[in-house]
Protein backbone atom coordinates (compact mmCIF):
# COMPACT_ATOMS: atom_id res chain seq x y z
CA UNK A 1 0.00 0.00 0.00
CA UNK A 2 1.17 3.24 -0.70
CA UNK A 3 2.07 5.45 2.34
CA UNK A 4 0.55 8.52 1.22
CA UNK A 5 -3.50 7.18 1.52
CA UNK A 6 -4.95 5.15 3.87
CA UNK A 7 -6.97 2.30 2.78
CA UNK A 8 -10.41 2.40 1.67
CA UNK A 9 -10.45 -1.21 2.24
CA UNK A 10 -8.54 -1.95 5.31
CA UNK A 11 -6.25 -4.25 3.49
CA UNK A 12 -3.47 -5.67 5.42
CA UNK A 13 -0.12 -4.61 4.42
CA UNK A 14 1.38 -7.28 5.36
CA UNK A 15 -0.71 -9.20 3.23
CA UNK A 16 -0.10 -7.23 0.72
CA UNK A 17 3.51 -7.79 1.16
CA UNK A 18 2.45 -11.65 0.76
CA UNK A 19 0.72 -11.35 -2.32
CA UNK A 20 3.81 -9.66 -3.59
CA UNK A 21 6.20 -11.95 -2.59
CA UNK A 22 4.53 -14.88 -3.99
CA UNK A 23 4.62 -13.37 -7.18
CA UNK A 24 8.29 -12.69 -7.24
CA UNK A 25 8.84 -16.17 -5.88
CA UNK A 26 6.51 -17.83 -8.84
CA UNK A 27 7.78 -15.13 -11.25
CA UNK A 28 11.56 -15.68 -11.00
CA UNK A 29 11.84 -19.10 -12.14
CA UNK A 30 9.93 -17.88 -15.91
CA UNK A 31 12.51 -14.44 -15.56
CA UNK A 32 15.58 -17.36 -15.97
CA UNK A 33 13.98 -19.34 -18.23
CA UNK A 34 13.75 -16.05 -20.62
CA UNK A 35 17.18 -15.10 -19.51
CA UNK A 36 18.13 -18.58 -20.94
CA UNK A 37 16.88 -18.41 -24.22
CA UNK A 38 16.66 -15.96 -26.93
CA UNK A 39 14.18 -16.25 -30.08
CA UNK A 40 13.65 -15.35 -34.10
CA UNK A 41 11.62 -12.17 -33.22
CA UNK A 42 14.29 -11.15 -30.23
CA UNK A 43 16.99 -11.64 -33.28
CA UNK A 44 14.94 -9.86 -35.87
CA UNK A 45 13.91 -6.83 -33.76
CA UNK A 46 17.93 -6.76 -32.64
CA UNK A 47 18.52 -5.96 -37.02
CA UNK A 48 15.47 -3.82 -37.11
CA UNK A 49 17.13 -1.62 -33.92
CA UNK A 50 20.41 -1.58 -36.47
CA UNK A 51 18.32 -0.18 -39.43
CA UNK A 52 17.61 -3.36 -41.55
CA UNK A 53 14.16 -2.30 -43.00
CA UNK A 54 12.39 -3.09 -46.04
CA UNK A 55 10.91 -6.40 -47.60
CA UNK A 56 12.00 -8.23 -50.92
CA UNK A 57 9.38 -8.31 -53.82
CA UNK A 58 7.54 -11.53 -52.52
CA UNK A 59 7.13 -9.14 -49.29
CA UNK A 60 9.22 -11.57 -46.92
CA UNK A 61 10.66 -8.69 -44.80
CA UNK A 62 14.76 -8.67 -45.08
CA UNK A 63 15.26 -8.79 -41.45
CA UNK A 64 13.78 -12.93 -41.89
CA UNK A 65 15.41 -13.38 -44.77
CA UNK A 66 18.78 -12.40 -43.25
CA UNK A 67 17.67 -14.46 -40.01
CA UNK A 68 17.06 -17.09 -41.82
CA UNK A 69 20.37 -17.58 -43.40
CA UNK A 70 22.06 -17.62 -40.52
CA UNK A 71 20.34 -20.21 -38.46
CA UNK A 72 19.73 -22.39 -41.64
CA UNK A 73 23.61 -21.95 -41.18
CA UNK A 74 25.26 -22.11 -37.70
CA UNK A 75 21.73 -22.50 -35.53
CA UNK A 76 20.13 -19.52 -33.79
CA UNK A 77 21.34 -20.31 -30.31
CA UNK A 78 24.66 -18.25 -30.42
CA UNK A 79 22.28 -15.26 -31.60
CA UNK A 80 22.80 -13.64 -35.27
CA UNK A 81 24.57 -11.25 -34.42
CA UNK A 82 28.31 -12.18 -33.93
CA UNK A 83 27.40 -14.21 -37.31
CA UNK A 84 26.22 -11.16 -39.16
CA UNK A 85 28.99 -8.41 -38.26
CA UNK A 86 31.37 -10.32 -38.70
CA UNK A 87 30.72 -10.80 -42.31
CA UNK A 88 30.10 -7.27 -42.72
CA UNK A 89 33.79 -6.81 -41.38
CA UNK A 90 34.95 -9.00 -43.45
CA UNK A 91 33.51 -7.03 -46.13
CA UNK A 92 30.95 -9.64 -47.52
CA UNK A 93 28.64 -6.24 -48.26
CA UNK A 94 28.86 -2.87 -48.18
CA UNK A 95 25.63 -2.71 -45.80
CA UNK A 96 22.94 -4.82 -43.64
CA UNK A 97 20.56 -4.35 -46.64
CA UNK A 98 22.98 -5.75 -49.07
CA UNK A 99 23.94 -8.17 -46.63
CA UNK A 100 20.61 -9.17 -46.68
CA UNK A 101 19.93 -9.42 -50.49
CA UNK A 102 23.25 -11.66 -50.68
CA UNK A 103 22.89 -13.74 -47.83
CA UNK A 104 18.36 -14.57 -49.43
CA UNK A 105 20.18 -15.35 -52.92
CA UNK A 106 22.54 -18.12 -50.67
CA UNK A 107 26.03 -16.20 -51.89
CA UNK A 108 26.80 -15.35 -47.98
CA UNK A 109 28.42 -18.30 -46.02
CA UNK A 110 27.91 -17.14 -42.54
CA UNK A 111 30.43 -18.94 -39.61
CA UNK A 112 30.18 -18.01 -35.93
CA UNK A 113 33.55 -15.83 -35.34
CA UNK A 114 36.17 -16.55 -32.29
CA UNK A 115 38.85 -14.81 -31.24
CA UNK A 116 40.14 -11.30 -32.44
CA UNK A 117 36.95 -11.75 -35.18
CA UNK A 118 34.62 -12.32 -32.34
CA UNK A 119 35.39 -9.05 -30.68
CA UNK A 120 35.72 -6.91 -34.29
CA UNK A 121 32.37 -8.19 -34.25
CA UNK A 122 30.74 -7.59 -31.40
CA UNK A 123 32.13 -3.84 -31.76
CA UNK A 124 30.31 -3.46 -35.00
CA UNK A 125 27.33 -4.96 -33.78
CA UNK A 126 26.94 -2.89 -31.01
CA UNK A 127 27.89 0.54 -32.28
CA UNK A 128 25.03 0.05 -35.25
CA UNK A 129 22.52 -1.24 -32.74
CA UNK A 130 23.37 1.40 -30.39
CA UNK A 131 22.40 3.72 -32.58
CA UNK A 132 18.41 2.34 -32.92
CA UNK A 133 18.46 2.24 -29.09
CA UNK A 134 19.66 5.74 -29.17
CA UNK A 135 16.68 7.05 -31.40
CA UNK A 136 14.52 5.24 -29.11
CA UNK A 137 16.12 7.91 -26.30
CA UNK A 138 15.37 10.88 -28.62
CA UNK A 139 11.59 9.84 -29.39
CA UNK A 140 11.19 9.75 -25.68
CA UNK A 141 12.68 13.48 -25.09
CA UNK A 142 10.37 14.58 -28.30
CA UNK A 143 7.33 13.50 -26.59
CA UNK A 144 8.14 14.93 -23.63
CA UNK A 145 8.89 18.17 -24.83
CA UNK A 146 5.93 18.16 -26.66
CA UNK A 147 3.50 17.32 -23.89
CA UNK A 148 5.73 20.23 -22.06
CA UNK A 149 5.02 22.60 -25.04
CA UNK A 150 1.71 21.54 -26.18
CA UNK A 151 0.13 19.88 -23.14
CA UNK A 152 -1.45 17.02 -21.73
CA UNK A 153 -4.87 15.76 -21.06
CA UNK A 154 -6.54 17.82 -18.77
CA UNK A 155 -7.45 14.73 -16.65
CA UNK A 156 -7.45 10.99 -15.47
CA UNK A 157 -8.57 8.55 -16.62
CA UNK A 158 -7.53 9.45 -19.92
CA UNK A 159 -10.43 8.61 -22.37
CA UNK A 160 -9.09 5.42 -24.80
CA UNK A 161 -10.82 5.08 -28.07
CA UNK A 162 -10.56 2.57 -31.02
CA UNK A 163 -10.04 2.98 -34.40
CA UNK A 164 -10.87 -0.40 -36.53
CA UNK A 165 -11.54 0.02 -39.87
CA UNK A 166 -8.83 -2.13 -42.21
CA UNK A 167 -7.17 1.01 -43.86
CA UNK A 168 -4.65 3.32 -42.30
CA UNK A 169 -6.10 6.62 -44.71
CA UNK A 170 -9.35 6.14 -43.07
CA UNK A 171 -8.37 5.37 -39.57
CA UNK A 172 -6.29 8.65 -39.68
CA UNK A 173 -9.96 11.40 -39.57
CA UNK A 174 -11.61 8.70 -37.22
CA UNK A 175 -8.72 9.11 -34.97
CA UNK A 176 -8.50 12.90 -35.66
CA UNK A 177 -12.49 13.37 -35.21
CA UNK A 178 -12.07 10.93 -31.56
CA UNK A 179 -9.67 13.29 -30.28
CA UNK A 180 -11.42 16.23 -30.79
CA UNK A 181 -14.66 14.85 -29.42
CA UNK A 182 -12.34 14.37 -26.62
CA UNK A 183 -10.68 10.92 -26.56
CA UNK A 184 -7.10 11.33 -24.98
CA UNK A 185 -5.93 8.15 -26.77
CA UNK A 186 -6.04 5.98 -29.60
CA UNK A 187 -5.39 2.80 -30.56
CA UNK A 188 -5.48 0.91 -33.76
CA UNK A 189 -6.69 -2.53 -33.33
CA UNK A 190 -4.72 -4.46 -35.50
CA UNK A 191 -5.89 -6.56 -38.59
CA UNK A 192 -7.70 -10.04 -37.12
CA UNK A 193 -4.65 -12.55 -37.00
CA UNK A 194 -1.68 -10.61 -37.42
CA UNK A 195 -0.69 -11.88 -33.75
CA UNK A 196 0.22 -15.22 -35.96
CA UNK A 197 2.22 -14.28 -38.59
CA UNK A 198 5.83 -14.61 -37.91
CA UNK A 199 7.18 -11.25 -39.59
CA UNK A 200 5.88 -7.86 -39.66
CA UNK A 201 4.47 -6.55 -43.31
CA UNK A 202 5.89 -3.70 -44.12
CA UNK A 203 4.67 -0.21 -45.49
CA UNK A 204 1.30 1.75 -45.08
CA UNK A 205 -1.56 -0.79 -45.47
CA UNK A 206 -5.05 -0.98 -46.58
CA UNK A 207 -6.55 -4.05 -46.47
CA UNK A 208 -7.00 -5.34 -43.20
CA UNK A 209 -9.57 -7.21 -41.60
CA UNK A 210 -11.83 -5.87 -38.34
CA UNK A 211 -8.12 -4.06 -37.78
CA UNK A 212 -4.89 -2.63 -39.49
CA UNK A 213 -2.24 -4.29 -40.07
CA UNK A 214 0.91 -2.98 -37.60
CA UNK A 215 3.68 -1.67 -39.78
CA UNK A 216 6.13 0.86 -39.19
CA UNK A 217 5.15 3.10 -41.85
CA UNK A 218 1.43 3.13 -40.18
CA UNK A 219 2.85 4.22 -37.08
CA UNK A 220 4.73 6.73 -38.72
CA UNK A 221 1.91 8.11 -40.01
CA UNK A 222 -0.65 7.90 -37.58
CA UNK A 223 1.51 9.44 -35.06
CA UNK A 224 2.38 12.27 -37.48
CA UNK A 225 -1.41 12.80 -37.86
CA UNK A 226 -2.43 13.00 -34.21
CA UNK A 227 0.57 14.88 -33.87
CA UNK A 228 -1.05 17.85 -35.96
CA UNK A 229 -4.16 17.40 -34.19
CA UNK A 230 -2.18 17.46 -30.49
CA UNK A 231 -1.12 20.99 -32.03
CA UNK A 232 -5.01 22.41 -32.74
CA UNK A 233 -5.97 21.07 -29.54
CA UNK A 234 -3.73 22.24 -27.02
CA UNK A 235 -3.38 18.58 -25.59
CA UNK A 236 -0.70 15.67 -26.59
CA UNK A 237 -2.99 12.98 -27.87
CA UNK A 238 -1.37 9.45 -26.95
CA UNK A 239 -1.04 6.52 -29.78
CA UNK A 240 -1.66 2.73 -28.72
CA UNK A 241 -1.15 -0.42 -30.55
CA UNK A 242 -0.19 -4.15 -29.63
CA UNK A 243 2.94 -5.62 -29.15
CA UNK A 244 1.86 -9.18 -28.95
CA UNK A 245 2.00 -12.66 -30.78
CA UNK A 246 4.97 -13.93 -32.35
CA UNK A 247 6.79 -10.48 -33.88
CA UNK A 248 5.97 -8.80 -30.11
CA UNK A 249 9.39 -7.41 -29.60
CA UNK A 250 9.97 -6.64 -33.04
CA UNK A 251 7.01 -4.42 -33.14
CA UNK A 252 7.82 -3.43 -29.35
CA UNK A 253 10.94 -2.12 -31.10
CA UNK A 254 9.03 -0.59 -34.03
CA UNK A 255 7.14 1.51 -31.46
CA UNK A 256 9.51 2.95 -29.52
CA UNK A 257 11.26 4.28 -32.59
CA UNK A 258 7.94 5.74 -34.30
CA UNK A 259 6.88 7.32 -30.82
CA UNK A 260 3.95 5.45 -29.56
CA UNK A 261 2.93 5.57 -26.60
CA UNK A 262 1.59 2.82 -24.97
CA UNK A 263 1.60 -0.56 -26.25
CA UNK A 264 -0.55 -3.94 -25.25
CA UNK A 265 1.85 -6.03 -23.96
CA UNK A 266 0.26 -8.39 -21.50
CA UNK A 267 2.86 -11.47 -20.15
CA UNK A 268 -0.08 -14.84 -20.89
CA UNK A 269 -2.39 -13.23 -23.16
CA UNK A 270 -0.71 -15.18 -26.30
CA UNK A 271 -0.41 -18.08 -24.61
CA UNK A 272 -3.84 -18.24 -23.52
CA UNK A 273 -5.95 -16.92 -26.37
CA UNK A 274 -2.96 -17.39 -29.57
CA UNK A 275 -1.76 -20.77 -28.35
CA UNK A 276 1.37 -19.35 -28.91
CA UNK A 277 4.42 -21.17 -27.06
CA UNK A 278 4.42 -20.36 -23.15
CA UNK A 279 8.31 -20.20 -23.61
CA UNK A 280 8.32 -17.95 -27.00
CA UNK A 281 6.07 -15.62 -25.26
CA UNK A 282 7.99 -15.18 -21.54
CA UNK A 283 11.51 -14.53 -23.98
CA UNK A 284 9.57 -11.89 -26.17
CA UNK A 285 7.81 -10.66 -23.57
CA UNK A 286 10.54 -9.47 -21.20
CA UNK A 287 13.01 -8.04 -24.59
CA UNK A 288 9.80 -6.39 -25.44
CA UNK A 289 9.12 -4.83 -22.16
CA UNK A 290 12.63 -3.75 -21.78
CA UNK A 291 11.98 -1.57 -25.05
CA UNK A 292 9.06 -0.10 -23.96
CA UNK A 293 10.79 0.52 -20.48
CA UNK A 294 13.66 2.78 -22.44
CA UNK A 295 11.33 4.04 -24.82
CA UNK A 296 8.89 5.55 -21.57
CA UNK A 297 5.84 3.76 -23.48
CA UNK A 298 2.80 2.50 -21.01
CA UNK A 299 2.05 -0.85 -21.42
CA UNK A 300 -1.40 -2.15 -21.05
CA UNK A 301 -1.83 -5.58 -20.20
CA UNK A 302 -4.56 -7.92 -20.69
CA UNK A 303 -6.36 -9.54 -17.65
CA UNK A 304 -9.25 -8.40 -18.41
CA UNK A 305 -9.66 -11.39 -21.81
CA UNK A 306 -9.97 -14.14 -18.84
CA UNK A 307 -12.99 -12.41 -18.26
CA UNK A 308 -14.65 -12.94 -21.46
CA UNK A 309 -14.26 -17.00 -20.84
CA UNK A 310 -14.42 -17.33 -17.54
CA UNK A 311 -17.14 -16.12 -14.98
CA UNK A 312 -15.99 -12.81 -13.78
CA UNK A 313 -17.01 -13.31 -10.00
CA UNK A 314 -15.96 -17.07 -9.93
CA UNK A 315 -12.42 -16.04 -11.52
CA UNK A 316 -11.89 -12.97 -9.70
CA UNK A 317 -9.05 -13.78 -8.02
CA UNK A 318 -7.12 -15.05 -11.12
CA UNK A 319 -7.11 -11.36 -12.45
CA UNK A 320 -5.66 -10.36 -9.36
CA UNK A 321 -2.99 -13.23 -9.26
CA UNK A 322 -2.01 -12.54 -12.61
CA UNK A 323 -2.00 -8.30 -12.59
CA UNK A 324 0.47 -9.48 -9.61
CA UNK A 325 2.85 -11.56 -12.10
CA UNK A 326 2.34 -8.64 -14.48
CA UNK A 327 3.72 -6.04 -12.03
CA UNK A 328 6.91 -8.34 -11.22
CA UNK A 329 7.76 -9.07 -15.01
CA UNK A 330 7.16 -5.77 -15.94
CA UNK A 331 9.29 -4.13 -12.99
CA UNK A 332 12.27 -6.99 -13.13
CA UNK A 333 12.28 -5.69 -17.01
CA UNK A 334 12.71 -1.87 -15.78
CA UNK A 335 9.02 -0.61 -16.06
CA UNK A 336 8.30 1.59 -13.66
CA UNK A 337 5.05 2.26 -11.99
CA UNK A 338 3.91 5.28 -13.81
CA UNK A 339 3.89 2.79 -16.83
CA UNK A 340 2.33 -0.17 -15.55
CA UNK A 341 -1.39 -0.50 -17.62
CA UNK A 342 -2.88 -3.31 -15.54
CA UNK A 343 -5.90 -4.33 -17.21
CA UNK A 344 -9.28 -5.15 -15.31
CA UNK A 345 -13.01 -4.91 -16.57
CA UNK A 346 -16.36 -4.79 -15.79
CA UNK A 347 -17.50 -8.33 -17.15
CA UNK A 348 -19.62 -9.23 -13.86
CA UNK A 349 -23.37 -10.49 -15.14
CA UNK A 350 -25.48 -7.80 -14.77
CA UNK A 351 -28.42 -10.50 -13.44
CA UNK A 352 -25.88 -11.35 -10.40
CA UNK A 353 -27.58 -9.47 -7.31
CA UNK A 354 -25.39 -6.79 -5.83
CA UNK A 355 -23.53 -7.28 -9.17
CA UNK A 356 -22.49 -3.05 -9.39
CA UNK A 357 -21.03 -3.61 -5.70
CA UNK A 358 -19.04 -6.26 -6.44
CA UNK A 359 -17.43 -4.05 -9.37
CA UNK A 360 -16.59 -1.82 -7.32
CA UNK A 361 -14.99 -4.51 -4.64
CA UNK A 362 -12.64 -6.04 -7.94
CA UNK A 363 -12.06 -2.35 -9.17
CA UNK A 364 -10.77 -0.46 -5.79
CA UNK A 365 -9.21 -3.76 -4.56
CA UNK A 366 -6.96 -2.94 -7.95
CA UNK A 367 -6.69 0.80 -7.44
CA UNK A 368 -5.06 -0.09 -3.99
CA UNK A 369 -2.77 -2.59 -4.90
CA UNK A 370 -1.41 -0.60 -7.74
CA UNK A 371 -1.57 2.92 -6.29
CA UNK A 372 0.58 4.39 -8.87
CA UNK A 373 -0.44 2.46 -11.78
CA UNK A 374 -2.27 3.91 -14.28
CA UNK A 375 -4.84 0.62 -14.57
CA UNK A 376 -6.77 0.27 -17.67
CA UNK A 377 -10.25 -0.06 -16.71
CA UNK A 378 -12.10 -2.44 -19.51
CA UNK A 379 -16.02 -1.89 -20.66
CA UNK A 380 -18.39 -4.52 -20.59
CA UNK A 381 -18.76 -6.83 -23.63
CA UNK A 382 -19.95 -10.62 -22.60
CA UNK A 383 -23.05 -9.45 -21.40
CA UNK A 384 -23.75 -6.65 -24.17
CA UNK A 385 -26.52 -8.59 -25.94
CA UNK A 386 -27.12 -6.13 -29.16
CA UNK A 387 -30.01 -4.04 -26.83
CA UNK A 388 -28.73 -0.73 -27.33
CA UNK A 389 -30.52 1.04 -24.44
CA UNK A 390 -29.55 -1.42 -22.19
CA UNK A 391 -25.93 -1.23 -23.70
CA UNK A 392 -25.52 2.54 -22.86
CA UNK A 393 -27.30 1.73 -19.39
CA UNK A 394 -24.54 -0.67 -19.03
CA UNK A 395 -21.69 1.43 -20.09
CA UNK A 396 -22.94 4.30 -17.93
CA UNK A 397 -22.27 2.39 -14.74
CA UNK A 398 -19.26 1.19 -16.16
CA UNK A 399 -17.98 4.64 -16.30
CA UNK A 400 -19.24 5.65 -13.09
CA UNK A 401 -17.17 2.84 -11.19
CA UNK A 402 -14.01 4.44 -13.39
CA UNK A 403 -15.24 7.80 -11.34
CA UNK A 404 -15.57 5.92 -8.38
CA UNK A 405 -12.53 4.27 -8.29
CA UNK A 406 -9.87 6.43 -9.62
CA UNK A 407 -8.73 4.14 -12.48
CA UNK A 408 -6.43 5.99 -14.45
CA UNK A 409 -7.59 4.49 -18.28
CA UNK A 410 -10.85 4.04 -19.50
CA UNK A 411 -11.68 2.38 -22.64
CA UNK A 412 -15.00 3.88 -24.06
CA UNK A 413 -17.47 1.47 -24.21
CA UNK A 414 -19.85 0.93 -27.51
CA UNK A 415 -23.50 0.00 -27.23
CA UNK A 416 -23.57 -1.10 -30.14
CA UNK A 417 -21.22 -3.86 -29.31
CA UNK A 418 -21.58 -7.44 -30.33
CA UNK A 419 -23.91 -5.67 -33.01
CA UNK A 420 -21.87 -3.74 -35.54
CA UNK A 421 -17.98 -2.57 -36.16
CA UNK A 422 -18.91 0.74 -34.18
CA UNK A 423 -20.04 4.08 -36.61
CA UNK A 424 -18.81 7.43 -36.02
CA UNK A 425 -22.24 8.21 -34.79
CA UNK A 426 -21.99 5.66 -32.19
CA UNK A 427 -18.27 6.51 -30.49
CA UNK A 428 -19.77 10.32 -30.44
CA UNK A 429 -22.26 9.04 -28.50
CA UNK A 430 -20.13 6.79 -26.27
CA UNK A 431 -17.83 9.60 -25.83
CA UNK A 432 -20.76 11.33 -24.46
CA UNK A 433 -21.72 9.11 -22.38
CA UNK A 434 -18.30 9.13 -20.77
CA UNK A 435 -18.23 13.29 -20.29
CA UNK A 436 -21.41 13.48 -18.72
CA UNK A 437 -20.39 10.19 -16.35
CA UNK A 438 -16.64 12.30 -15.65
CA UNK A 439 -17.86 15.65 -15.69
CA UNK A 440 -20.57 15.22 -13.22
CA UNK A 441 -18.78 12.67 -10.77
CA UNK A 442 -15.79 15.28 -10.50
CA UNK A 443 -13.54 13.73 -7.94
CA UNK A 444 -16.48 11.68 -6.43
CA UNK A 445 -14.05 9.14 -5.98
CA UNK A 446 -12.11 11.42 -2.80
CA UNK A 447 -15.68 11.09 -1.11
CA UNK A 448 -16.63 7.55 -1.91
CA UNK A 449 -15.59 4.99 1.15
CA UNK A 450 -17.14 1.66 0.84
CA UNK A 451 -18.65 0.93 4.92
CA UNK A 452 -16.17 -0.82 7.13
CA UNK A 453 -17.06 -4.78 7.06
CA UNK A 454 -19.78 -4.36 4.05
CA UNK A 455 -20.10 -6.04 0.66
CA UNK A 456 -17.66 -4.02 -1.09
CA UNK A 457 -14.71 -3.98 1.67
CA UNK A 458 -15.53 -8.13 2.69
CA UNK A 459 -15.47 -9.22 -0.85
CA UNK A 460 -12.36 -6.94 -1.77
CA UNK A 461 -10.63 -9.22 1.32
CA UNK A 462 -11.93 -12.62 -0.27
CA UNK A 463 -10.57 -11.69 -3.62
CA UNK A 464 -6.86 -11.07 -2.63
CA UNK A 465 -7.20 -13.90 0.05
CA UNK A 466 -8.17 -16.50 -2.94
CA UNK A 467 -5.49 -14.80 -5.03
CA UNK A 468 -2.66 -15.67 -2.39
CA UNK A 469 -4.09 -19.19 -1.88
CA UNK A 470 -3.76 -19.67 -5.71
CA UNK A 471 -0.24 -17.73 -5.97
CA UNK A 472 0.71 -20.62 -3.39
CA UNK A 473 -0.34 -23.33 -4.93
CA UNK A 474 1.38 -22.60 -8.11
CA UNK A 475 4.31 -21.99 -6.16
CA UNK A 476 3.80 -25.44 -4.46
CA UNK A 477 3.47 -27.19 -7.81
CA UNK A 478 6.59 -28.87 -8.97
CA UNK A 479 6.52 -27.43 -12.62
CA UNK A 480 5.30 -23.70 -11.19
CA UNK A 481 3.60 -21.15 -13.47
CA UNK A 482 4.22 -23.16 -16.72
CA UNK A 483 2.23 -26.34 -15.64
CA UNK A 484 -0.57 -23.66 -13.93
CA UNK A 485 -0.91 -22.25 -17.50
CA UNK A 486 -1.07 -26.13 -18.79
CA UNK A 487 -3.82 -26.82 -16.10
CA UNK A 488 -5.69 -23.87 -17.64
CA UNK A 489 -5.47 -21.72 -14.27
CA UNK A 490 -5.73 -18.85 -16.28
CA UNK A 491 -9.02 -17.86 -18.59
CA UNK A 492 -9.54 -22.17 -18.74
CA UNK A 493 -7.29 -22.16 -21.43
CA UNK A 494 -4.82 -25.60 -21.22
CA UNK A 495 -1.32 -24.47 -22.86
CA UNK A 496 1.21 -27.04 -22.36
CA UNK A 497 4.47 -25.72 -22.24
CA UNK A 498 6.00 -28.06 -24.89
CA UNK A 499 3.68 -26.86 -27.52
CA UNK A 500 1.84 -23.94 -29.19
CA UNK A 501 2.60 -21.57 -32.02
CA UNK A 502 6.38 -20.41 -32.26
CA UNK A 503 8.02 -23.06 -30.54
CA UNK A 504 10.39 -24.11 -33.63
CA UNK A 505 11.26 -20.19 -33.32
CA UNK A 506 12.63 -20.60 -29.44
CA UNK A 507 16.84 -21.25 -28.94
CA UNK A 508 18.54 -22.19 -25.85
CA UNK A 509 21.82 -19.73 -25.54
CA UNK A 510 25.06 -20.78 -26.39
CA UNK A 511 28.24 -20.13 -24.11
CA UNK A 512 28.76 -18.03 -27.45
CA UNK A 513 25.88 -16.09 -27.41
CA UNK A 514 25.45 -12.46 -27.74
CA UNK A 515 22.52 -10.12 -28.72
CA UNK A 516 24.17 -6.10 -28.36
CA UNK A 517 20.65 -5.26 -27.97
CA UNK A 518 20.08 -7.17 -24.75
CA UNK A 519 23.50 -5.95 -23.49
CA UNK A 520 22.42 -2.06 -24.46
CA UNK A 521 19.54 -2.64 -22.49
CA UNK A 522 20.10 -4.83 -19.19
CA UNK A 523 22.92 -1.60 -19.13
CA UNK A 524 20.57 1.25 -19.26
CA UNK A 525 23.00 2.65 -21.97
CA UNK A 526 22.98 3.68 -25.83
Amino acid sequence: MSPRAASKLDLDRATVRQARTLARQVGRPIVRLAQQHTTVSVERATLRLAGLAGADAEGTPWVNRVADAVRAGIGLEHGIALPIWDALVRGEADDLLTLAQKAAAGSIRFRLPEGRDAARARTAARKQVGSGIKRIDQRRRERERLISRIGDAPRQPWIYLIVATGDIYEDIPQAQAAAREGADVIAVIRSTGQSLLDYVPEGATREGYAGTYATQENFRLMRAALDETSRELGRYVRLTNYASGLCMPEIAALAGMERLDMMLNDSMYGILFRDINPVRTFVDQRFSRQVHARAGIVINTGEDNYLTTADAVEAAHTVTTSQLLNEYFAKEAGLEDWQLGLGHAFEIDPAVPDSFRLELAHALLARELFPDAPLKWMPPTRHMTGDVFRGYLLDGFFNLAGALTGQGILLVGMMTEAVVTPWLSDRDLALQNVRYVMEAAGRLHEDFRPAPGGVIVERAHQVLGESIDLLEQIKAHQGGLLDAIADGTFGLMKRPADAGRGLDGVAKKSAAYYNPASELLEEGTG
